[in-house]
């Protein structure tokens, strides 16, 4: 399925408000995820002999802002480049990333509906189900995307 332009419109209307304040948006996507699916903290190794809270953990801030600010851009140039592309890494490495650490399908659904809930919870004013069918569509291209290169790093 392509991505519209309506849709495009969608997110990057959504982003620019969201932005704002990324890094508390990642916070509460990533607490979402760990709330839904307890387990996937082990995928982490900076979370694994942790005994830091989770909103107070620096590392887990830094990804979580990394990790929901490339969701969204990806999503905001996804009409203009015709395809998945992220700025500081790669699509090859972020597959290649995701399959050292276990992450499975599963993983990816529960991310989805976690950041769809954190982009509803963020700006309820602007939701609508066609701004959830935008994010979801971008997501799953960006999801199928990086499922693709999920094979082990080439020797």
């Amino acid at each position: 399925m392509a991505f519209s332009a309506e849709q495009e419109a969608l997110v990057v209307e959504s982003w620019a408000v969201l932005k704002k304040d990324a890094a508390a948006h990642g916070m509460k996507f990533f607490t979402k995820i760990f709330e839904i699916a307890p387990s996937a903290k082990r995928l982490f190794s900076f979370l694994r002999d942790s005994n830091v809270p989770l909103e107070q953990n620096p590392k887990l801030k830094t990804h979580a802002f990394s990790v929901f600010a490339m969701t969204c851009e990806c999503a905001v140039q996804l009409r203009k480049a015709g395809k998945v592309t992220v700025r500081e890494s790669s699509i090859k490495h972020l597959g290649v990333k995701h399959f050292q650490y276990g992450v499975v399908d599963e993983h990816f659904d529960v991310a989805k509906y976690a950041l769809l809930e954190t982009i509803k919870e963020g700006i309820p004013e602007m939701w609508s189900a066609d701004m959830k069918n935008a994010w979801g569509e971008a997501f799953d291209q960006l999801a199928s995307a990086i499922k693709a290169e999920m094979k082990p790093a080439s020797a």
